[in-house]
């Protein structure tokens, strides 16, 4: 890095390099914070080089100092899109959502926004369901429903984009379950209904489900509930959203609504009940003639 009357510029390409190998030795001998502060000189030294981030980034995460290295790669992630190439800046993002996702999931989520956001700029809408998917996933686990139920909108938006529509109808299966979860059965009844709009929906197993759900969630059936969210369709989608089916639970404690009759029974008490069954024993005791 030195200059002198035969050397005006530094050699920042050489010294990048140079403290590379340093940061190597250093992790070798265990002493993680000089190796850590070669990876950062590096990067400093070729400020053009972008993947000396990255590399500092990972050398904080073999420190378990995971927050450190996640800002370090999102400052490579800028500098690849300040540079053009996006591409690599959402991989970067990706990388670093995975290594603070059990740490923080909260951060890990922005990360794979970010991701999408790029991809989708890029009209790499597949690369971009795919970070949608893993924050919305992320949002349900971290029981974050309002913006699960936003993720999944946009997720189900793209792959109506893409005509990817039997997907369409899985994405509307998760965001009826984060609805009801949410304690919000009209927002459950309008995702369906405007999903009658996607062609195949109407007349689709997942429609007669979803329909089906609804049902035994208004009338309080609790067994035809869990009898729907127990079949095949709803236990083998992502384990996130079957676990939201598995652990539905209708208002007022599931009890099935009685009929009219038997409600006037209980009211009268068990003298009334016992009237009401001799009267519809009177009815046919002379024969069915």
């Amino acid at each position: 890095l030195k200059t002198g009357f035969l050397k005006w510029k530094p050699d920042y390409d050489s010294a990048a390099t140079e403290y590379g190998k340093a940061a190597v030795a250093f992790k070798n001998a265990k002493q993680f914070d000089q190796a850590r502060e070669a990876c950062l000189r590096e990067a400093e030294a070729h400020e053009n080089n972008k993947a000396a981030y990255e590399q500092a980034g990972m050398m904080l995460k073999e420190m378990q100092r995971l927050p450190e290295a996640v800002q370090l790669i999102e400052k490579a992630s800028m500098m690849y899109l300040e540079n053009g190439t996006p591409d690599t800046a959402a991989i970067a993002l990706e990388r670093a959502g995975k290594l603070i996702e059990n740490v923080s999931p909260e951060k890990a989520v922005q990360l794979y926004q970010q991701a999408a956001s790029v991809f989708e700029n890029e009209e790499r809408l597949r690369q971009a369901l795919e970070m949608l998917g893993k924050a919305s996933r992320l949002l349900v686990r971290g029981r974050r429903l309002d913006e699960a139920a936003l993720s999944l909108q946009k997720e189900k938006s793209i792959y109506k984009e893409i005509e990817n529509y039997p997907t369409c109808y899985k994405k509307t299966i998760a965001q009826v379950l984060v609805h009801l979860h949410r304690n919000d059965y009209v927002a459950a009844e309008r995702c369906v209904r405007e999903s009658y709009s996607i062609p195949g929906f109407n007349g689709s197993e997942d429609c007669a489900a979803l329909e089906q759900l609804l049902e035994g969630y208004d009338q309080q059936d609790q067994d035809q509930v869990s009898e729907v969210c127990n079949s095949p369709l709803f236990k083998y989608m992502d384990n996130d959203y079957a676990k939201l089916g598995l652990t539905l639970v209708v208002p007022g404690g599931g009890i099935k609504k009685k009929s009219p009759n038997a409600a006037q029974d209980k009211a009268r008490g068990p003298a009334a009940v016992g009237s009401h069954a001799e009267e519809e024993e009177d009815e046919y005791s002379g024969g069915l003639c």
